[in-house]
């Protein structure tokens, strides 16, 4: 199997006036779910840093709930990465996020479970900029930025060439205007538990992507999509 073409991250944003619970259940599903196997993963989180260590703890918590092993197994949340190559990928960006920033939690291979390759859930701390904050990995690997201001974590989330999903968790309405009106992607989410920035329901909710996520200005299974490809006409009948 070829590894999946580079991709850019799908961003959360945790703020002050989160509840820190529920955001760190939601980016903890949606950067591990599928071991991060999928177009809107979250791959990086932009957290107020005044919140920064409590959220680390409790995402920590949640994290290390999460069973890896045979996902035939109904209580197994993480399975394998699908090759050796992403495997070898995850040693090396590992490496890399130790020399630029930190590991905080994670990082290992699980032992003793047949069928492939098997890691823990891994955050890591990088500088402003570093690749792990600008290309998907493709892997149950989460970067963590600090912001100070909202404004700031948004434009920086938005400095990359593609815009698939973003999410955010915030009770300011404040908050969440600027969000919904800064945030450069096609698919967003706040405050969800199940998912920082991944879950949208085929037939329910359209999957727009902006910038380089998209191949049109419309959203995949919305009610705009297949009339772009239709051809309008217009007929005057006089009787």
């Amino acid at each position: 199997m070829k590894p999946p073409p580079p991709m850019l991250p799908a961003t959360g944003y945790v703020t002050a006036n989160a509840n820190l619970d529920i955001a760190a259940q939601g980016v903890a599903r949606s950067a591990f779910g599928l071991q991060g196997q999928k177009c809107s993963a979250c791959s990086v989180v932009y957290v107020e840093a005044s919140i920064r260590d409590e959220f680390v703890s409790r995402l920590t918590r949640f994290a290390q709930q999460l069973k890896v092993g045979n996902p035939e197994q109904r209580d197994v949340f993480m399975g394998p990465i699908y090759t050796p190559e992403a495997a070898a990928r995850f040693r090396d960006n590992l490496k890399t996020a130790a020399r630029d920033g930190k590991v905080i939690f994670g990082g290992n291979f699980v032992a003793g479970v047949a069928g492939g390759d098997y890691v823990e859930p891994t955050l890591v701390e990088v500088p402003q900029g570093h690749a792990l904050t600008r290309e998907e990995q493709f892997l149950p690997l989460l970067a963590l930025r600090s912001f100070d201001r909202l404004h700031e974590a948004l434009d920086e989330g938005n400095s990359v060439r593609y815009g698939l999903t973003a999410g955010i968790y915030t009770a300011d309405p404040g908050e969440l205007d600027l969000f919904l009106d800064r945030a450069e992607a096609g698919v967003l989410y706040a405050n969800r538990a199940s998912g920082a920035t991944t879950g949208a329901w085929p037939g329910i909710q359209s999957f727009c992507g902006w910038k380089g996520s998209g191949v049109s200005n419309k959203g995949g299974l919305g009610p705009h999509y297949l009339p772009q490809f239709m051809r309008e006409q217009s007929r005057t009948i006089m009787r």
